[in-house]
């Protein structure tokens, strides 16, 4: 197999061929103002759920954080052309509602026009870098609700990690508190992601037992002065105790990508027939499965979440 000059393996697909990937280039580095233009011009869904009443988006916020491992491979999201493909890939899908991106990802797509008639959340804090010692405390450093309300984007996402032994929880609880009113108040969906986790040896390990989990949706059902435009995004989960404890809307979170894509499409599942959840948002699951075939494996994550609705 030839690949195109300057490709890698993942960009074989041509969803991204050379010419295309050049004028994005070109037009980065001569016309900055071309992203604003993209933005005003974005052709918007007028809905934020499908005519089935789900939500089917896909992440690519890891590696602003710095989260650029996929399985074996430490630099899997690094290469931004091959992610780039791979997102294409996914959004050709018309099951697809839209992206979840920081910034930098959702400009490049809208200005390669991929963007249209599609859902779009932007990513809010990235600065808990991973693995950093500091990654609890998870500063503000993507969109803010001003932005995204000027960007014409569809809700902002927030990742609120829960450590009781770590004080940088406290900073963050309160920018995502703050970030939920603030988002409310322009009528705009905040999605917010508790996940609880405990540090052993010096790691932090996500619990995913139901007392954990439970307690984390009920502290982040309670952030902000109004939680009328709150949606949670969580692990995929069995326990009814867990989502059984908010009336809120529900998102079942990819997380890391477990090497068996059947374990997790059947995990992902279950957790959508509970009245609560709405739908999908997966990243690496579904932009990297071990075979490489994006389209199949988005394809089969789309009719999971149909079975189950």
């Amino acid at each position: 197999m030839t690949l195109p000059d300057g490709a890698s393996a993942g960009a074989s697909a041509s969803a991204l061929p050379d010419e295309r990937w050049r004028d994005l280039l070109h037009t980065r580095a001569t016309n900055p103002g071309a992203v604003r233009q993209a933005y005003a011009t974005r052709k918007r869904r007028p809905q934020l759920l499908s005519d089935q009443g789900t939500l089917f988006l896909v992440a690519a916020d890891h590696p602003a954080r710095g989260a650029l491992g996929v399985g074996e491979d430490p630099l899997a999201m690094a290469d931004r052309r091959t992610l780039l493909d791979r997102l294409l890939v996914a959004l050709a899908n018309p099951a697809v509602d839209g992206i979840l991106g920081t910034p930098d990802i959702v400009e490049e797509l809208l200005l390669l026009g991929a963007l249209h008639d599609k859902v779009v959340f932007g990513s809010m804090n990235r600065g808990g870098l991973a693995g950093a010692d500091w990654e609890i405390d998870d500063r503000f450093t993507g969109y803010d609700a001003r932005t995204l309300v000027d960007c014409g984007l569809d809700g902002g996402k927030m990742l609120l990690r829960l450590v009781d032994s770590d004080p940088g929880t406290i900073p963050t609880l309160q920018a995502c508190a703050d970030a939920v009113t603030d988002l409310a108040a322009y009528g705009l969906v905040a999605m917010v992601e508790p996940l609880p986790y405990t540090r052993s040896e010096g790691k932090l390990v996500l619990q995913k037992d139901p007392a954990s989990l439970a307690r984390a949706v009920t502290v982040a059902s309670g952030l902000g002065t109004t939680s009328a435009h709150t949606w949670l995004k969580l692990p995929s989960t069995d326990s009814a105790a867990v989502l059984g404890a908010t009336t809120l809307p529900v998102v079942v979170l990819g997380g890391v990508p477990s090497g068996d894509p059947a374990a997790d499409l059947a995990s992902w599942g279950r957790t959508l027939r509970h009245d609560v959840v709405r739908g999908l948002v997966v990243g690496r699951t579904l932009l990297y499965p071990p075979d490489g075939d994006v389209g199949a494996a988005v394809e089969a994550a789309a009719k999971v979440l149909e079975a189950a609705k």
